[in-house]
This record gives C-alpha cells, sequence and structure tokens, in this order.
C-alpha cells in the first residue's frame, strides 16, 4: 500500500498543539439568541426556564458555601432544590403560561369561600335542630327536615364542583410541566448528554412521569387545605367564642374566669397533636425520597433486564440478574419497612387525635349544659364547630406524609432539572468549550478544523484535528480500541458538544447515522424500516428497500406490530439500518462498527450496495476489520497518546483496494479468487 499525499490541512500535524482554543465570538447580529439572553445576566430568581411550554435561560449556578459542614451543604442543597422547582412550575400561571390557569384557580377559591358559608348553615341548622328535639317542637323539626335537604344538595354540588376544578389545575398543570421538561430532555440531544454527564438525574423516565405527577398533584391539594383550613378555622373560632363565652372556675374560695375557653382548648388541642405529628414524623421526608430512589431503580433494573433479554439469556445471567433484582427489591422492601414505622406513628396521632375531639366539647360544655345556661343545640353546634376547629388546626396531621412525599418527588424533578441547566449553560458558555458548527466555504462536504473533543470536566479526548473530507469520499476512521474513534464520529454528528474547534457541512446537506445498536421503535416494521418518517415512503418502496439488503422474507410482515426489536436479530437490526439509509438517501453517512453483527460475506454485500445505490454518498466509517478498506478511498487513523488522541496519519487508499471494491460491485469471482491483502 502507497501513502498519498495527507489531507491533513496542517504540515505538522502530528506534533502536539497549544491549549484549546475558545470559540470566536459572532458579530452581535449574526450571533445565537441564547448568547443575547446570557449576556442579559437574568437572575436565578427572574429567570423562567419554561414559559409557554419552551425552554428559556436556565438559572445561574448556585454554589454552596464552602464553610458549611457536609450535613449543612446538603440541607442547603435540598433547599435549593425545592426553589429550583419552583422556579420552573409557577411559570403556568405566568402571563404566556396556560390561559386557564387563572380562571381555574381563582374558581377553586371562590367555591372554597361560598362551601364555607354552607357549612356555617348546617353547623347552625344542627344548633336549631337540636333545640327543637330539645323543647319537642315537631313543627320546627319537620320544616328543619326538609330545610336539610337543599343544604346538603348545594354543599354537596359545591364539593363535586370544586373537585372538578381542582383536579382539571392538577391535570393542566402537569400537562404543561410536562411538556415543558420534555421538551429540555429533548433539546440538542440532552437525552443523550445526560449518560456521559455526572449528577443526579438517574431514570429520568420515572422523574418525568410519576415524581412529576406527585411534584404537581399534591400543592393544589395543599393550598386548597391550607385554604379550607384557615378560612374555616377563622369562622367557626367565632362561633366557639360566641356560644362557649367564659368559663368561670372556682379554685381555692376564689373564682377564675377563662373568656372563650373553648377557642383556647381547641388550639392548645391542635398544637399538642401537630407538635406531636412533627416531632414522630420529622424523619418522613428522608424517608420517601429514599423510597423513591429505591423503586425507581427497581424499575430501572427490570427494564434493563427486558431491554437484554436475549444477550441474558443467551448468557445464562437469569441468577444473576435474579440476584441484581432481589437486591434492589430487598432495597425497596427496607425502606418500605422504615416508612411503615413512621406511618404507624402518625396514624396513632392521627387516630387518637379524631377519637378525642368529638367528646372534648361536650365534656366542656356539660357544667354550663347542665346548670341550664346553655341548651342542647348550643352543647351540638358547640361540638360541630370545636371539630371543624381541630380538623382545620390538625390539617397537618392528616397530611405530613404526603407532604413528606410531594417533598421527595420534587426534589427528584429539580435535580433533572438541574443537570438539564448544567447542560444548557455548557451550550451558552465559552468556559469549558463547546464545538462549533457551520458550513464549508471552500465546496468540501465535511471539514474538521482544529477540532478537539473533551469530557465534560475538560479531559481531552481526541486532540487538534484538521481533516478536509470532498463530496463522494468514502472515508475510514482507524485506531486501536479507546482511541476515540466512536468518540470523534459522535461529534461530527453533533451528538458529542464539548471540546473547541469547528465541525463544518456543505450547505444543505442531509447527514445519517448508523450506530452499532441500530434503534427499533415499536409500532410496525413498516415504521421500524422507514423510521423517522414512517408515511413519506409507500409499502413498495419499503419493501425494494428490505430486499436490497437481504431481508425480503420479512416483507409480508411490513404492516404487522411486533417487539422487533426483541425478536431481530443483531445483523437483522444492522440491515434494517441499511435499508432505512437507502431509503432516506443522505448525502453524508456516518456508519460507527454498523457492520460489526454482519459475516464478511455479509458486509461485503451490504457496502456493496451502499455503493451501488448511492454512489454520490460521503461515507465516514468506524470500524476493525481490515476487509472494509476495500470499500473506501481514504483512511485517518488515530493514536491514543497521553492528553489525548491524535490523527497521525490520512492516506489515499491504494487502487488495488479499489479493483477488490469493482469485484464486489460486479460480482465477479468467488471469495477463493480475490487477491490476498498484503
Amino acid at each position: 500500500m502507497s501513502e498519498a499525499k495527507p489531507k491533513l490541512k496542517q504540515a505538522d500535524g502530528i506534533k502536539p498543539r497549544g491549549a484549546l482554543k475558545p470559540p470566536q465570538k459572532a458579530p452581535r447580529d449574526q450571533r445565537p439568541r441564547h448568547e443575547e439572553l446570557r449576556e442579559k445576566k437574568l437572575s436565578s430568581a427572574e429567570a423562567a426556564p419554561e414559559v409557554d411550554g419552551q425552554p428559556g435561560p436556565p438559572p445561574d449556578a448556585v454554589e454552596p458555601d464552602p464553610q458549611l459542614t457536609p450535613e449543612g451543604a446538603e440541607q442547603e442543597r435540598k433547599k435549593y432544590l425545592l426553589r429550583r422547582f419552583w422556579i420552573s412550575a409557577r411559570g403556568y400561571w405566568s402571563r404566556r403560561g396556560d390561559r386557564l390557569a387563572w380562571p381555574l384557580t381563582i374558581g377553586v377559591l371562590l367555591l372554597i369561600c361560598i362551601n364555607i358559608g354552607f357549612q356555617y348553615g348546617i353547623n347552625v341548622w344542627n344548633r336549631s335542630m337540636f333545640d327543637a328535639l330539645e323543647q319537642r317542637n315537631a313543627r320546627s323539626v319537620y320544616f328543619l327536615s326538609a330545610v336539610f335537604v337543599p343544604l346538603v344538595i348545594c354543599s354537596g354540588s359545591l364539593v363535586v364542583a370544586q373537585v372538578y376544578l381542582r383536579m382539571t389545575i392538577q391535570r393542566r398543570w402537569r400537562s404543561w410541566l410536562t411538556t415543558a421538561v420534555i421538551a429540555r430532555w429533548l433539546a440538542g440531544g440532552r437525552y443523550y448528554q445526560l449518560n456521559l454527564v455526572g449528577g443526579d438525574h438517574q431514570n429520568p423516565e420515572a422523574r418525568m412521569t410519576e415524581d412529576l405527577r406527585i411534584a404537581t398533584e399534591s400543592p393544589v391539594d395543599f393550598i386548597a387545605g391550607v385554604l379550607n383550613a384557615f378560612l374555616s378555622a377563622s369562622t367557626f373560632i367565632v362561633v366557639l367564642w360566641t356560644i362557649g363565652g367564659a368559663l368561670t372556675l372556682p379554685i381555692g374560695g376564689e373564682s377564675i374566669t377563662i373568656p372563650g375557653f373553648l377557642v383556647i382548648t381547641a388550639m392548645i388541642y391542635a398544637a399538642i397533636t401537630s407538635t406531636a405529628m412533627v416531632v414522630i414524623g420529622r424523619n418522613f421526608v428522608q424517608l420517601s425520597e429514599r423510597k423513591n430512589q429505591a423503586e425507581a431503580e427497581l424499575r430501572y433494573t427490570l427494564t434493563r433486564v427486558r431491554e437484554n433479554g436475549e444477550s441474558i439469556a443467551l448468557l445464562g445471567g437469569e441468577e444473576e440478574e435474579r440476584s441484581g433484582i432481589d437486591r434492589n427489591f430487598g432495597h425497596v422492601l427496607r425502606q418500605w419497612a422504615l416508612l411503615t414505622g413512621q406511618h404507624m406513628r402518625t396514624a396513632a396521632v392521627s387516630q387518637g387525635s379524631s377519637l378525642f375531639a368529638p367528646v372534648v366539647p361536650i365534656l366542656l360544655c356539660a357544667p354550663k349544659f347542665l346548670e341550664g345556661s346553655m341548651t342542647l343545640g348550643e352543647v351540638m353546634q358547640a361540638a360541630s364547630a370545636f371539630g371543624i376547629v381541630q380538623g382545620a388546626f390538625g390539617w397537618l396531621v392528616d397530611n405530613y406524609p404526603r407532604l413528606a412525599d410531594w417533598n421527595a418527588s420534587a426534589r427528584r424533578v429539580a435535580s433533572l432539572m438541574m443537570s438539564l441547566d448544567g447542560l444548557e449553560r455548557a451550550e451558552q458558555s465559552d468556559a469549558l468549550g463547546r464545538i462549533q458548527h457551520g458550513e464549508t466555504d471552500d465546496g468540501a462536504m465535511l471539514s474538521l478544523d482544529d477540532l478537539s473533543v473533551t469530557l465534560d470536566d475538560g479531559t481531552a479526548v481526541v486532540k487538534e484535528t484538521e481533516v478536509a473530507i470532498e463530496p463522494g469520499e468514502r472515508v475510514l476512521v482507524a485506531g486501536e480500541s479507546g482511541s476515540g474513534k466512536s468518540t470523534l464520529v459522535r461529534a461530527v454528528a453533533g451528538l458529542w458538544p464539548w471540546g473547541g474547534g469547528s465541525v463544518n457541512f456543505h450547505a444543505d446537506r442531509r447527514l445519517f447515522m448508523l450506530p452499532q445498536r441500530p434503534y427499533i421503535p415499536s409500532g410496525t416494521l413498516r415504521r421500524a424500516v422507514a423510521y423517522p418518517a414512517a408515511d413519506k415512503w409507500t409499502i413498495k418502496q419499503i419493501k425494494a428497500a428490505l430486499d436490497k439488503v437481504g431481508l425480503a422474507y420479512l416483507a409480508e410482515r411490513i404492516k404487522e406490530e411486533a417487539p422487533w426489536d426483541q425478536t431481530l436479530s443483531g445483523g437483522e437490526k444492522q440491515r434494517l439500518a441499511f435499508a432505512r439509509l437507502l431509503l432516506h438517501r443522505p448525502d453524508i453517512v456516518v456508519l460507527d462498527e454498523a457492520t460489526s453483527a454482519l459475516d464478511e460475506k455479509s458486509q461485503d454485500t451490504m457496502m456493496a450496495t451502499v455503493i451501488r445505490e448511492l454512489p454520490d454518498v460521503t461515507i465516514i466509517s468506524v470500524a476493525h476489520r481490515a476487509e472494509l478498506e476495500a470499500f473506501h478511498s481514504r483512511k485517518i487513523t488515530l493514536e491514543r497518546r497521553e492528553g489525548g488522541a491524535k490523527l497521525v496519519s490520512d492516506i489515499n487508499l491504494a487502487p488495488r483496494k479499489r479493483n477488490l471494491l469493482k469485484r464486489a460491485l460486479w460480482g465477479s469471482g468467488s471469495r477463493a479468487e480475490r487477491p490476498r491483502k498484503e
């Protein structure tokens, strides 16, 4: 094999270069919108990452005080997580949020206020009914019985309407925020980049479904509950004060008068039960958070087993997987056991409170009733009002477990938001370095200009690289394992954002990437072959593409819905990906070990088919098989070095390799007749 003149743009390309060169800023009128937004220096309190369901600028990064202890820093982190959640969630009520947010919210508040009025009416009815019974006034009893039905119907209707509006707010809020978070997650390949960076964002699918559901449902219930409790307490404290009056107690020959003794007793009673709940349930938040994380890890483990069922079955890894599942499930059960203890203690307080609450006011009013200064109706009205006030004051007792569960879920959602914030800031910042993307100006199909690829922490993977690829060239990227070949092609495809320099494409180019493990979506085989544009081609065209890649036997099942990702073998999946390529007919195709599951003969046939059907396509291949050189006109080699891989050679492949390609194209000669490679 003879070497042609290297196509490196710099003659001494194998010599070390200087530090990463930061991207040059474009003129203001040509700069991306995100740079202009960054220059406005929005504070985290003012920034609204989700506006009208669309991503916006992320909040400023918040670093913990270095003087804090680890425990103190963790507490500050948890506080910020809740704040971070509300920075995004409150956008639902913003000027560009949901247009029905405020009407629905105001409607719920009005219904709560009106319903309190009906509760007061029922409380007064309670007093009148028992007074009529005490006086044996049949006419009043019959009249009050007739009045009670409309009161109940109106109150019940208000509650039903309140439930409808409240759940509508929850549904629409969840829809708005979920849409916004998913939009940020999908934008710019961040769903892929999250796998490459550190942070608390494991199991994002659980955070965007179950956790986000709890995070948007509970606040609406809490706010409605708090308002209802406040109005109920305010209204019926007045009732207790008016009915109960003052209580005079003789002590040591003297008398002590306690004004509003029923109100004071209700407040003391509620303070005792609420304090007991706070003390007993102080670990609820932490335990709920651990339980939710354990559940998410178990779901992830089960999903991994399902997705990789074939490999596990072939390797006989059932026992190993069972061990891992049992370990995760045991962790879930341990967290549930700890949470069960908390629920038992809070249930004891709640149940004891509910049993004592109806009896206490009757015992307190008994002396006045027996001496004749209070009627039976007033006693029952006081008992009803005391129960309502106690329920209002004891709202925390009944809702502390849900509050803890919301706290944990909101933090998990906020952790995902913070990881997305970090990726967005990396996109907008020059501090770490970002690979720029533009257009070539010399007719080249693709050029890598001073391209460097790094990890998200700045560690170099590939050093500065200068390469120009002309239209129709077929370039093989070679190098030992771990030299950064796949990372380089991901940077070319725009999936890897960190580094320096630029990747430039010919104007109006269409790029298509075939990874080693092709994505097979759920649904019909037609959708799998034509993804992501199933309706763009006819069934006849799709069948023709399947026939060209050796999958003609699947043509009759093209409309069949099946778990194709589990049904097809590795080789069939790669053939299907090539059929997809033939349909889309891009200008540039990036093959990342795209034939690794095929045997040598099938690989030769597949590459020959691509070149025959797409003669003008520009190909960039990453592969280890030397036989693939026959289908490429150029080879660049990466070599792993200290501080990042380096491009060490760029050569034209010898004409005799092209002769082998020609044979493959025309099908002349058997494998035994092919010339030996030297």
